[in-house]
């Protein structure tokens, strides 16, 4: 293994010599240089791993050199040293993206540190993560054969995100894959529980928050005497929301963030209209018959959004100056942007994002998505790109400026579909990879939580001998007809609509203007 090579430079090196030997003494290569242009003269010549620099030198000084430094190589990790303890050096330093700042005099141990920081961090970072997760995967593995509470689940899925996004971070692909494997008994176990569990908490006291008594437990103790901008991404994933989080909280403090649970299907119809009717699909069906829509009923499903959303106001005596908007392309998200300051006076701005929807569908439909989103860390990075650069962030950056609070969550999640169930239905069963709906549905049971009394879990009955089938885990229905075809086509593709961890439990997230 070649040895680390590190160019120090300093006009007084002579007084280093004990540092170097010391170094030296740790098989590191250390080249000396007594000024900045015989640095950048020894760069031309030979390639370096680390820089150190003082910044008081004569002729070309410390951050003179450090900008010929960046130009020549900006990957070149640099620390740079200095006596003065002058804030505007220390500014222009870590503004010019040094690795690391000392100040005079430094000791060995210190020059140690600093090494290790900058160049065996990632193999530290890796090995302590991986040690870290070994002992956690134990204490899961435990809890998943104990569950028994919603609560429980909530927590064990956020712990999971949260060793998804450390092992991304690693070199350490089969830490990763022993995560995915967890992963798939978790969706397993999370299946049980939903089968066995959710038809109670439509009757019961102690049931989670769902989609249709979100608005009235989390959303309507947050609009007291605040103007509120409340924000709904279509198909947010709770760990895709952790991906841009620190994005937002540049501008926002998080005041709190609480998981809470998609009805089934877990599909946009259903959903997002139980957030804002405040109702079951099946309550919606008998109260608002012109408003809602079944499955094989013609026309978008989900056109009455505002008029649910002021349907429930008016039903919870809120008199509130209200507003409701739904972006599903880039114009009329520039278009609300330019507008939103007329929303400053508005108790409540509503706003229904479609992006993250339109993201998964596209990855279906077209090959560049598809290489862009190929698995769970790829879609996080491209949801964290579109943020940075989507009107939606210019509109939560004014709402800020407008002293508005901010809460930002979605109807459901989606999963990354692995598997095909074989499933037959007649020409009205629904179309949905991950539910279907229908009379005389033929399937795997095994592989399905089957719902064939509807009302049971609070959904319409479209026929008098119609049921529901929800896929569990990664599966997707797949037809026999043209099988292999339908398979490969969908296999690998995001969608929602069935039971997971992925598409049930999802954020809820109130922040303060900063």
């Amino acid at each position: 293994m070649n040895k680390i090579s590190i160019l120090w430079v300093d006009d007084e090196i002579d007084l280093l010599k004990p540092h170097i030997l010391f170094l030296q003494n740790k098989d590191y290569s250390v080249i000396t240089s007594p000024s900045g242009q015989d640095a950048l003269d020894e760069l031309k010549e030979r390639n370096f791993d680390i820089v150190f620099l003082d910044e008081n030198m004569p002729g070309l000084s410390g951050l003179e050199t450090l900008s010929e430094l960046k130009k020549m190589d900006p990957t070149l990790p640099v620390v740079m040293i200095t006596k003065s303890e002058e804030e505007y050096i220390m500014d222009e330093a870590i503004g010019s993206k040094i690795a690391d700042y000392l100040i005079k005099p430094v000791n060995p141990n210190q020059i140690l540190l600093s090494l290790k920081k900058s160049l065996d961090n990632s193999r530290l970072v890796s090995e302590r993560t991986t040690a870290n997760y070994q002992q956690e995967f134990r204490k899961i593995a435990m809890d998943l054969s104990m569950i028994n509470s919603y609560e429980e689940w909530a927590d064990l899925y956020k712990k999971l995100i949260y060793w998804e996004l450390q092992l991304e971070e690693i070199e350490d692909s089969g830490m990763f894959e022993i995560l995915e494997s967890q992963k798939v008994e978790a969706n397993n176990q999370f299946s049980k529980f939903i089968d066995k569990n959710y038809p109670d908490w439509f009757s019961s006291e102690n049931a989670p928050t769902l989609s249709h008594t979100l608005f009235k437990r989390k959303v309507v103790p947050e609009l007291e005497n605040t103007s509120t901008l409340l924000v709904v991404v279509d198909n947010l994933r709770y760990d895709q929301w952790l991906a841009f989080e620190d994005v937002v909280s540049n501008f926002y403090k998080k005041k709190s963030e609480t998981p809470y649970f998609s009805i089934l299907p877990t599909a946009t119809q259903y959903a997002r209209n139980a957030i804002f009717s405040g109702l079951t699909p099946l309550e919606m069906e008998k109260q608002h018959p012109n408003w809602w829509k079944n499955d094989n009923d013609e026309g978008g499903k989900n056109l009455f959004e505002a008029e649910f959303l002021g349907a429930q106001l008016q039903r919870l005596n809120l008199d509130l100056k209200w507003d409701y908007y739904k972006i599903s392309s880039l114009k009329q998200g520039k278009q609300l942007t330019q507008n939103f300051r007329s929303q400053k006076e508005n108790d409540l701005t509503v706003i229904v994002y479609n992006f993250v929807d339109m993201l998964s569908h596209s990855k279906t439909e077209m090959e560049v998505i598809k290489e862009l989103a190929s698995n769970d860390k790829a879609y996080r990075s491209l949801t964290l790109s579109w943020f940075k650069n989507s009107p939606l962030f210019d509109i939560i950056q004014q709402a800020q400026q407008m002293g508005k609070k901010l809460i930002i969550t979605t109807d459901h999640g989606t999963i990354n579909v692995k598997q095909p169930s074989k499933v037959i239905g007649d020409r009205e069963t629904s179309l949905n990879l991950r539910y279907k709906t229908g009379r005389s549905l033929t399937y795997q049971d095994k592989e399905v939580l089957a719902a064939k009394n509807p009302q049971n879990i609070q959904l319409p009955n479209i026929n008098v001998s119609s049921s529901y089938i929800f896929a569990k885990n990664d599966l997707f229905f797949a037809y026999p007809n043209n099988y292999n075809h339908y398979v490969g086509y969908y296999r690998n593709t995001y969608q929602h609509g069935g039971i997971s961890l992925e598409e049930m439990i999802i954020p809820f997230v109130v922040l303060e203007s900063k």
